[in-house]
Formats: structure tokens, C-alpha cells, sequence
């Protein structure tokens, strides 16, 4: 037989039952390029053949080239992140604590322009043992009042958090406790508000004294806080003074370091060593707050498990919000107080008139200088610059 490369053109033809190509289905050697043996390495040159695919293999199965494989490893990557942070939504969004603490009553301010948060630390003991008390200079008090006390506006023209100073000597909206027991407005510290009516009342108050309307809720005690700060493997702060505090147990060195949950509660807590105490404190609690936001949606906390699950589930788990907030709101908030740290935004104090006014019955407090708070106050209703103001 003669040599089949001697031929020009096509091969010749063949006779219908001899032709391999009418053969019953099954499978098929490829045929090889003119002058190449079968099994022979292909020649070099561009790769032809579908998109995405490779050459066929002699077996007939098609070869994946290596951009196919990128794509379809890419893919599989991104569906389990889907898949993981759709159980991660759905695990952390049964930790929420939710109350009706934001209800709706009469002669309330209307929502404004932007979101509104109300952030409380208060001082419950709740999930303390009598151990965990002493080492963390809690005392030993039954009940909750306000350790912090802030309003994070969120807006078009910048993020704003306000600190509303504890001593504020406010009026106290007529309210009904849970025992049906009505009350008439009074005159003293806000303070008196949370203690005697809880987040309900606390809320009626800020709105009733400033007419700003409060859109979410968040309330966390001193464990969440301690477990918080120790599963973020600490937190990063410039102090620019030496604390050293026998009430709250602080005792820290002047410049940057880490402080772990127990420092980190004593440092927000601190007041004694101050000269302005209670301001002084709310400066340190921004402070710390901004830095901790930073550090919780830095992606060394996001892309480690190890750090994201822990810190999720004890914070979360002690963490009370009002009934409209979902995880999606938590981080709005949190990325707004990571972008104040950054520059993005401004922290301030409640305007204030007298420091050290003294009351008729509840001693000394803070008096605010309304006419310097209504400009803020109005720029927070309105979502308009906030001006500054110096205490």
C-alpha cells in the first residue's frame, strides 16, 4: 500500500461499509493533524476548540484548559463563601436580644433625615460571678444605670457622635411603670431616667429633651464588653497620660499599647484622676469605642474564624438592640464609628453651660447650654453639618 502523505487533498473515498465514520456510536479515536501519529505530541501554536475547553484527549473526554479551571475553582470558592456567610447571617441574627424598647407614643418627634442611634454601656452586672465583680472594680449593685451614654448620627454630611453626659439635669417625660403606676414630669439627672424606666424610658426622655427621634438601639454591660475586647485579642490605644485609678482599677502607662478587656473597662469607666471627671471619661469612651469599631471590621477579625465567631458570639449574645435591628443595621453602625477614628466624621459632647450646676434636690449635675445643643440638635433632625462647639 502506498504511503497515505503521498496523497493531495483529502484522503480517498471509501466504500460506505468500510467508511470508520457510519460506524455504530461509540467511542472514537480522534483523528491526529495530516502526518502526525496517533499519540504523537501535538504541534505547538495557538490551541483551538470551544471557549473554555481544551483539545479533546484521545479518549474522546474533553481537557480543561487552565483559565477554565481558574474560573470554575473561582466559582466554587465564591459559592462557599456564599454558603458560609448565609449560615453565619443566619447564626448571629438568633444571638440578637431584641425589646420594644423604641414604641411609638404620643406627641413623639417625627424621623428625621439620616439614622439616628442611641448607644448605651450600661453598668449591669448581669453574667458576672462575685469573682469577676472584684477583679473588675464593678461593685456589687443590683440594677443597671448608664456607664456611656452617646447619639451616632449617620448621614449624607458626615457621621456625628454625641456624648450625652450622665449628670445631665433634664426633664423626665410623664411616663407609666410596669406596674401601671403613673408619673408626672420631674426634673433630674438623665441618669434617673434609665435607672427607674429602663431603655423605654431613657429613649421618651432624649427625644423629649432634644426632638431628635431615635432609630436604633444598642445596649451593652460590662461582660459582653470585657468579652468583646478579650476575643478581639485586645485592642490598640495611645493614652497620652498615666492612669493609675483605685475605683475602676485602671492602672496604665502613658502611650501606645494594647489593652486587653479588663484594662479596657477600667480605662472607659475612669474618672477620678481626671479634672473634668465625667467629661473627661466621655472623651475616653469615644476614644475606645471608635478604636474597637476599627478593630472589629479590620479583615484580620473578618477573614479569621477564630476571632470572628468567638467575638460575634459574646457580643451579641449580651448585647440588647430594639426591634428593628437587624445585623445589617449593627454594621452601618459599626463602620460609621470605624470611619470617626479614621477622620471620616466628628465626635463631640452635648454643649454645656455649667458643669457643676447645683439642683435643688439632686446635687451637683450638668446643665446644658440649649442655645449651642439646638443648633445641634437641629442639624441632627435635618442631616445637616453639625457645628462645633467648645465645653
Amino acid at each position: 500500500m502506498s504511503d497515505m502523505s503521498q496523497w493531495p487533498g483529502n484522503e480517498p473515498t471509501l466504500p460506505p461499509e468500510l467508511n470508520p465514520r457510519n460506524a455504530a456510536p461509540g467511542r472514537r479515536r480522534t483523528p491526529s493533524p495530516s502526518g502526525t501519529a496517533v499519540g504523537a505530541p501535538r504541534p505547538s501554536g495557538n490551541r483551538v476548540g470551544p471557549p473554555g475547553g481544551g483539545l479533546p484527549d484521545v479518549d474522546g473526554r474533553r481537557r480543561w484548559s487552565r483559565g477554565r479551571k481558574i474560573r470554575v475553582t473561582a466559582t466554587v470558592l465564591v459559592l462557599t463563601v456564599l454558603a458560609v456567610g448565609g449560615g453565619t447571617y443566619a447564626w448571629a441574627s438568633t444571638k440578637l436580644n431584641k425589646s420594644d424598647v423604641l414604641a411609638d407614643y404620643a406627641g413623639r418627634p417625627p424621623a428625621g433625615k439620616g439614622t439616628n442611634w442611641l448607644i448605651l454601656g450600661s453598668d449591669s452586672r448581669q453574667g458576672l460571678s462575685t469573682s469577676d465583680q472584684q477583679r473588675l472594680h464593678t461593685g456589687y449593685d443590683t440594677g443597671a444605670r448608664t456607664d456611656s451614654m452617646m447619639v451616632l448620627h449617620i448621614g449624607a454630611n458626615g457621621d456625628t457622635l454625641m456624648s450625652i453626659p450622665r449628670d445631665s439635669y433634664v426633664t423626665i417625660p410623664a411616663w407609666t411603670d410596669s406596674h401601671g403606676v403613673q408619673h408626672g414630669q420631674s426634673r433630674h439627672k438623665i441618669n434617673a431616667a434609665f435607672a427607674d424606666g429602663d431603655g423605654p424610658l431613657l429613649v421618651k426622655t432624649i427625644e423629649y429633651n432634644t426632638g431628635i427621634h431615635i432609630d436604633h438601639y444598642a445596649e451593652i454591660g460590662f461582660s459582653g464588653f470585657v468579652n468583646v475586647v478579650d476575643d478581639l485579642g485586645g485592642v490598640d490605644m495611645c493614652i497620652d497620660h498615666a492612669i493609675v485609678d483605685k475605683a475602676s482599677g485602671a492602672n496604665l502607662k502613658a502611650g501606645c499599647q494594647t489593652l486587653n478587656g479588663t484594662q479596657a473597662l477600667a480605662f472607659v469607666r475612669e474618672r477620678h484622676q481626671e479634672a473634668t471627671q465625667d467629661l473627661a471619661r466621655m472623651q475616653h469612651q469615644q476614644q475606645f469605642l471608635n478604636a474597637l469599631a476599627h478593630k472589629a471590621t479590620s479583615p484580620g477579625t473578618f477573614l479569621n474564624p477564630f476571632t470572628l465567631y468567638p467575638t460575634m458570639n459574646s457580643g451579641l449574645s449580651m448585647l440588647q438592640v430594639d426591634n428593628n435591628t437587624g445585623l445589617t443595621d449593627l454594621g452601618s453602625m459599626f463602620f460609621a464609628m470605624k470611619g470617626l477614628k479614621s477622620g471620616n466624621g466628628k465626635t463631640i459632647t452635648v454643649p454645656i453651660a455649667d458643669a457643676n450646676y447645683m439642683t435643688p434636690s439632686d446635687g451637683d449635675a450638668v446643665k446644658w447650654n440649649m442655645s449651642e445643643a439646638q443648633q445641634v440638635f437641629d442639624a441632627f433632625k435635618n442631616d445637616t453639618p453639625v457645628p462645633s462647639f467648645s465645653n
